[in-house]
This record gives structure tokens, sequence and C-alpha cells, in this order.
């Protein structure tokens, strides 16, 4: 049987999600983490003919310390941790799971909309922990502005499947669509404009980011775009990290030249304790669980386990080198 090594399973299945799957394929040995630098991972993956790998880079030089290598197998879209140049050099196919959290991932936008603009958590620590509203004067009342979504405007960049699932859960709360993609190859039915960044700044108020790190696409999210932004509109970020002048973001946020934040993801995961963000006005933080249902991570381990057998039987499917 084939060797089949995971080098930091542990965000897949941390207990709920078994490796049957891929299991049934070869001879799995499964790491939860593999933390100690380039001569742990390749004494992990020396034997390996499969290699998976979800955070932990894969450089040249475990590749060249791992002779039986036939495949690696990235368990997410984003395969930035392997050196796919030289994996295709060695003849090693790269495999990726392209499309696996497309609902997963526009849910969680909308639950940090639903934050900014009614603020469910404050109202209702307000009333559990603070007995807020047991010492108050009248039937109701609120922490925060409460805010309508329909009506609004919501600015998507970056409209490729997750971008547009976004946009059409965002009709369905009778809001106005605008989006901006420099790529898209096919575009949805509903109602939506096309615009150009500057008018989608400038028209928004809420800015959800759906960009790969792209050169054009690093640190977009700077003052100068900050204050395009109407200073009632919110930032939804569920992409990727390096879209974001961190720095920027909370000047921008303490100064109220935007109103809010919601951000899934940011540059350094887990990030330094001295994280601006982290201390900023009106920001809310998940710790990178856009991705994370059960129902995502059940679809993921499939489609890995379609792809090690597409390699094994020599014919790799959703191949990025």
């Amino acid at each position: 049987m084939k060797k089949i090594v995971c080098l930091d399973g542990y965000t897949l299945n941390p207990g709920d999600n078994p490796w049957d799957p891929i299991s049934s394929l070869g001879d799995l040995v499964i790491y939860d983490r593999s933390t100690g630098g380039i001569d742990e991972v390749i004494e992990r993956a020396k034997l390996a003919s499969i290699l998976l790998t979800n955070k932990t880079p894969i450089s040249r030089e475990v590749i060249d310390a791992t002779p039986d290598l036939e495949c690696i197998a990235v368990l997410a879209t984003g395969y930035n941790v392997v050196d796919t140049s030289y994996a295709r050099e060695k003849g090693i196919p790269v495999v990726n799971v392209p499309v696996y959290g497309t609902n997963t991932v526009a849910e969680m936008v909308f639950a940090l909309i639903f934050q900014l603009v009614r603020n469910v958590s404050q109202n209702s620590t307000d009333v559990r922990d603070n007995m807020g509203w047991t010492k108050n004067s009248d039937w109701t009342y609120w922490l925060t502005p409460q805010i309508e979504l329909a009506g609004k405007t919501i600015g998507i960049i970056g409209f490729g499947n997750i971008g547009q699932r976004v946009g059409e859960l965002g009709t369905a709360f009778r809001m106005n669509v605008v989006a901006h993609d420099n790529y898209a190859k096919s575009l949805p039915d509903y109602q939506h404009e096309m615009v150009g960044l500057q008018e989608l700044f400038e028209r928004s108020d809420i800015v959800s980011l759906h960009c790969p790190a792209l050169p054009d696409t690093i640190n977009l999210m700077d003052r100068y775009r900050f204050d395009q932004m109407k200073d009632t509109a919110y930032l939804i970020n569920t992409s990727r990290g390096q879209l974001v002048v961190e720095a920027d973001l909370a000047s921008a946020l303490n100064q109220g030249i935007i109103a809010g934040a919601g951000l899934d993801t940011l540059q350094q995961e887990p990030p330094a304790a001295n994280n601006p963000l982290l201390t900023a006005k009106n920001c809310f933080i998940t710790p990178h669980v856009a991705w994370a249902t059960l129902d995502a991570r059940r679809r993921i381990m499939e489609m890995v386990a379609a792809n090690i057998r597409s390699c094994l039987e020599g014919n790799p499917v959703n191949v990025v080198n």
C-alpha cells in the first residue's frame, strides 16, 4: 500500500470528521501539527508517496528529501505553502480543493454583517451578564444603532463563486449589489452592477472582500481606500488577511473614518498580541472559522480522497501546477 502522510490534520479533523475516505486508499499516518521546523517535516515526510498539507510549507528541500513522492494534496483551496514550480519540475502534481465552502463562507459573511448592524452579542451579554434589561425603565432598549439591510448597498470585490453567493444572499435581503472583478468569467442572473473600484467604495454601505492574495490585491485596503468609503460603512473580510493594511484599518476604525469591520482572517495567524486590530473600535474578529462547518470539512475530506484516488490512478484532477 502507498504511504500517505498528513502533516497537519487537526483543523480538518479535530475529532468529528473521520479520515476513513483517505485511510482506505493507503497506509495513512496523521500528524495533528508539524511546527518543529523543516527537519521535522522532512523526517515525517521522507517515506511518503502521497503528502497532505494544509498550512505546513512544502519546500524544494522537503520535495528533494522525499524520493517516493507521487503527489502533494493540499487540504484547502489555497496552495501557496507548496513550491508548485519545483514540484512541476520534478513531475509531481499538486492538487487542491477548489470549491467546497461557497455556502459556508457566504453565510459567515452575513453572520459578521448582522453582528455589526444588529450587535446581537453585546445586547445579549448586557441582558444576561449585566442584568441590563432587568434594570431598564423601558420595555426595550439597544446599546448600538439597529440598522436594516434592505435598501443598503453591498459592494463585493472578487466576484467568483463565493462573491456571487454573497450577492445572491444580499438580494434576498433586498440589498443593492455592486461588484468588481477583473477576472470574472461568468456572472449570475440576479440583479447586480459591475462597477469600478472607486465607485464601489463610494456607494457601498458594506464592502465584502473575496479575492485571492495577488500582486494587485495585496494591501488593497489601505488608508486611501478607507478614505473613499462612507463613514457609516463596514468592511468584511473572509478572504485573505494580506488584502488589508492592518494599521490603516485600525486607524480608520479608531478615527471614525469607517464605522466598523468584521474580519475572519488576518495577515498573521494566530495574530501577535500587539496587533492593532485586537483593540480597534467596533472591530469583530473571528479565528478563521468561515470555512470550518462540519458540512464543509466533510466535503474537503471526500474531495481530498477523490484527488488522491485520481493521482493513484494516473489521471490527477484539480492540479494547480
